[in-house]
């Protein structure tokens, strides 16, 4: 969860750095943004750490970055100084993000990792709902740089769990050696089933950030306060939770293929609902567009499941790698997303329907692309396709028809 308690434990207190260090709006929305670059970047770090030195320790490095860099946001004085320690604390993040899902992969079979996976991601969800409460009930009663003290000290507190709990053994897997393969970046990029469903997961989080990034401001436009902002976020994160469990049963009775169209059909539903809602009836409330996103959320939280799984099955024998990769294309989309936001946060209900819009399309071409075993298939389908009009390939097609 602490990637996700990072991002999401300060967003009641957007009004309160606000007024600390003399800025805008858009200038704290960026520093939302900031993360997520770190966050991206230290994808990429994790996967050559864990085959060089192992889980344990790469978790442990990035304890000792994450919480450093929580000081150091704590004890800011400009607004340069707090996006930096933004920056370094997401990258310190990257080690959970990217070793857990490795140990899920290397430790159980394909059905058993997605039964893992159904089971785990709707807990680390729990955060998004628990973090910005919590950061509202500090807010409350004490100023932000309380918030970024609090983790520095859950860092420590992970940190010497982690040493007295977790052994070698029982995380350095046999599965480890086959890592040592040549498995590079770029052969991971020449699979369109393993990029289509990282484009899926990628899109569907630059949707959920869109929103993220934007949604207090919208409700401070809207007159609400920091408490209301933090307990805002508790729908969708129960609507996540639920799409997870709700997954497995669909994914029980048709299968998991079947079930990924379901919840993607939903997700479609859900992004024409926001983008009437918010650019056609321009509604005066929040409530429609956050009962529609609670519902979107849910249809993340199922698919999320699956498409990672898919995706790192492609390249077990590299998952950590795999894994990095797949977090980094996600979280750059993400924030890409954020970044382009943030720009027009004055603007923010359109902005966030315009954005998730952008990002359904990104849906809808990781779902073709996810179904092709090669590019080549892709070449020949086009080919296919786009040829000119010829008579006597009109009578072929005729014929077969």
């Amino acid at each position: 969860m602490l990637g996700f308690v990072a991002t999401d434990m300060y967003l009641p207190a957007f009004k309160a750095i606000e007024a600390t260090f003399g800025t805008t709006p858009s200038h704290v929305a960026s520093s939302l943004t900031f993360f997520l670059a770190g966050l991206a970047i230290g994808q990429l770090l994790y996967g050559p750490l864990v085959q060089r030195f192992g889980k344990r320790n790469s978790l442990l490095f990035g304890l000792v970055i994450f919480g450093s860099a929580s000081y150091m946001v704590a004890v800011s004085d400009s607004m340069w100084l707090f996006n930096l320690g933004r920056f370094f604390q997401a990258i310190g993040a990257c080690s959970a993000a990217v070793i857990w899902q490795a140990i899920v992969i290397d430790k159980y079979e394909a059905t058993e990792a997605q039964k893992m996976f159904g089971n785990i991601m709707p807990l680390v969800a729990l955060s998004p709902a628990l973090a910005p409460i919590l950061g509202a009930y500090v807010l409350e009663h004490s100023e932000w740089r309380s918030i970024f003290m609090l983790l520095t000290g859950l860092t420590v507190l992970l940190m010497l769990a982690t040493m007295m709990w977790v052994k070698p053994e029982q995380v350095e897997s046999n599965a480890e050696a086959p890592q040592k393969v040549g498995v590079s970046y770029l052969d991971m990029l020449k699979s369109p089933q393993y990029l289509g469903n990282v484009l899926i997961f990628g899109a569907c989080s630059a949707a959920f950030f869109s929103y993220l990034t934007l949604w207090p401001i919208t409700m401070e436009q809207h007159g609400y306060q920091a408490t209301e902002i933090g307990l805002s976020f508790i729908p969708q994160t129960i609507m996540f939770i639920v799409g997870g469990y709700m997954s497995k049963v669909l994914i029980r009775r048709v299968g998991a293929e079947q079930t990924l169209t379901i919840l993607l059909l939903l997700f479609g539903m859900c992004v024409a609902g926001i983008a009437f809602s918010t650019l056609v009836m321009q509604a005066d409330t929040i409530w429609p567009l956050l009962g529609i996103f609670s519902v979107l959320a849910a249809a993340n939280g199922a698919c999320y499941p699956i498409v990672v799984n898919c995706a790192l099955q492609v390249f077990k024998q590299a998952s950590a790698k795999a894994a990095g990769l797949q977090n980094f294309l996600q979280i750059s989309l993400a924030f890409g997303a954020s970044s382009i936001v943030a720009i027009w946060a004055i603007h923010a209900e359109v902005t966030i329907a315009i954005a998730i819009v952008v990002s359904s399309v990104g849906v809808l071409a990781g779902y073709k692309m996810r179904r092709l075993n090669s590019w080549s298939q892709l070449s020949k389908k086009l080919s296919k396709e786009l040829a000119a009009p010829d008579n006597s390939r009109v009578g072929i097609h005729s014929d077969e028809n």
